[in-house]
């Protein structure tokens, strides 16, 4: 999925780990010395069903530094939000009757003031949004967990919807005051 070339300087797609850039000033493409950078990471779960394994991921998310962690198949039967001592954030999505599935995001204790909001979209979808705050833009992150490509009908669905959200969600943009991220599972094949 790309974006429209009028959008594509305020789109991002991320794998692993990548770091954003982010200009304080709006409209300016090159201001030496002055960003605020947003690092963005993806993190498979394989599973956040027990006290264990949520303590075991925060003990992990401390060694990997990152801003916002986006996670991929935390296999929840609950919805829940969690505020830690340390000031992160955790929304740990849901996954489908089957076990399958579910996303949420982890943000660290930098950016947790900055949340307006979490949803979950699909038990493979959801969305972040974070407010403007000083120099940090608006930022909007999709995290998606893609099904193997062994079930065409499934995956055929996926990208119905995710195609479906990213529109939904799509205002113009017109500087940096606002971005778009994607946070995705490199191990899945991504048309």
């Amino acid at each position: 999925m790309t974006p429209d070339p009028e959008r594509a300087n305020n789109f991002a797609a991320l794998g692993t780990t990548s770091t954003v850039r982010l200009l304080k000033s709006q409209g300016q493409w090159k201001l030496p010395g002055s960003r605020t950078m947003v690092t963005i990471c993806t993190y498979n779960a394989r599973t956040l069903a027990s006290e264990s394994s949520i303590e075991d991921l925060l003990m992990q998310a401390r060694k990997i530094r990152n801003d916002v962690i986006g996670l991929a198949e935390t296999r929840r039967r609950h919805l829940f939000n969690a505020v830690y001592d340390t000031g992160e954030e955790m929304f740990p999505g849901t996954c489908d009757s089957r076990g399958v599935g579910g996303v949420g995001v982890l943000v660290n204790t930098s950016l947790s003031v900055n949340i307006d909001a979490f949803e979950q979209l699909t038990t493979r979808i959801g969305h972040l949004r974070l407010k403007r705050c000083g120099s940090t833009p608006a930022l909007t992150i999709f995290v998606f967990y893609a099904p193997t490509s062994n079930y065409d009908e499934e995956l055929e669905a996926f990208y119905m919807d995710l195609e479906r959200f990213y529109k939904e969600d799509h205002r113009p943009k017109t500087s940096w005051s606002s971005l778009e991220i994607i946070c995705l599972d490199r191990t899945k094949k991504v048309v």
